[in-house]
């Protein structure tokens, strides 16, 4: 008799988790992405709104990091404006940003790279990664 009773609750509790996932797929909604990782250089366009008005952005720089997984997941681009660093952090899945562009594949081996807050000049440069599609048809 008591598995009898156990049964049907089984059963609704499943559905609830099947129903929860579903609202949250519906809810937080599947963007196109580029694949990226630290290192690289990317143009982020975001959604500036300024009382009424709306407008985009572009913040162009290299990914310094990507942390979290998720709907969690953030990543931090750093440029130089005018000889000062300027570091900003980016929600991966933000509504305001309308697009992530991939300028240039870097060539590092580190996943944070702090260390780009202390360089300045040339050794702050960060090499770029070269596919070898692209070396065979340089030799061509």
């Amino acid at each position: 008799m008591f598995t009898l009773l156990l049964r049907p609750l089984l059963k609704i509790e499943v559905m609830n988790t099947n129903a929860i996932n579903f609202v949250h797929d519906q809810l937080t909604g599947k963007k196109e992405i580029p694949e990226f990782k630290s290192g690289d250089n990317v143009t982020v366009n975001y959604k500036i709104v300024e009382g009424n008005k709306e407008r985009i952005q572009s913040f162009k720089g290299d990914v310094i990091k990507r942390q979290g997984t998720g709907a969690t997941a953030s990543f931090t681009v750093r440029k130089i404006s005018d000889g000062v660093g300027v570091e900003r952090l980016f929600p991966l899945y933000s509504p305001n940003i309308e697009s992530i562009e991939v300028n240039k594949s870097g060539r590092v081996r580190r996943a944070k790279l702090y260390y780009l807050r202390n360089r300045s000049g040339k050794s702050a440069r960060i090499r770029e990664k070269r596919l070898a599609h692209e070396e065979t048809t340089q030799q061509q």
